[in-house]
């Protein structure tokens, strides 16, 4: 179902824009990403032209919905203490699960629907899912969260919204992705891959865990 906003035409204009989920991707690569608490609702972020992962994630699912996709979005859940969650926008293509998300990280990006499972999605951002010790964190997911339910709240233009879903994503039950005997064996990323994964990072935005 496509939902109108007669006084925020804007949102129109973007979505005429973006015809694909790689369109989507590709606008929010050309964004900055934003190190800061705020959580923007798709409209503001289309206004102030930035965003986190978690608001480039609703604006995502927007656009997604628009190209006739649920708006649907889940938790990538890490060991806690170690580093942020990270959200995608999810949508399918013949059964397979795909992508699009807003990260810091060079990895943690697009997927193309090719996952024949969410654990599977899941587990294709494992070896891009560390910290700046290099610490391969992804430890969970959770189960899709439909954004339809809360349209009641305005998610999609107002910052009021945003809280109601964040508030629902945060309390969805994380699905372990590994054991603990395999998060004991993990061995650091290697020098180059964490390079190449930290390529245009925004230092501000990145997760900084306690001193041991």
């Amino acid at each position: 179902m496509n939902f109108e906003y007669p006084p925020h035409g804007e949102l129109f204009s973007l979505f005429r824009q973006l015809k694909t989920p790689p369109d989507i991707q590709l606008y929010l690569d050309g964004l900055p990403y934003i190190g800061e608490e705020l959580n923007r609702s798709p409209l503001r972020v289309m206004r102030d032209r930035q965003c986190h992962c978690l608001d480039g994630a609703l604006l995502a699912a927007l656009a997604l919905e628009q190209l006739g996709y649920p708006a649907r979005i889940l938790d990538l859940v890490p060991e806690p203490g170690t580093d942020d969650d990270h959200v995608l926008a999810i949508f399918q293509v013949n059964g397979c699960y795909g992508a699009v998300a807003k990260s810091n990280f060079v990895g943690l990006r697009y997927r193309e629907p090719v996952y024949r499972s969410l654990r599977e999605l899941a587990m294709s951002y494992f070896e891009a899912f560390y910290n700046v010790k290099g610490q391969k964190t992804l430890r969970a997911y959770t189960r899709p969260l439909n954004l339809a339910r809360y349209d009641r709240f305005d998610w999609q233009a107002t910052e009021i919204g945003v809280e109601k879903v964040v508030k629902a994503l945060y309390s969805l039950k994380p699905i372990a992705l590994i054991n603990a005997t395999q998060t004991a064996s993990l061995s650091p990323v290697d020098k180059r891959s964490y390079e190449a994964g930290m390529l245009g990072t925004n230092a501000d935005g990145l997760y900084k865990p306690a001193q041991e």
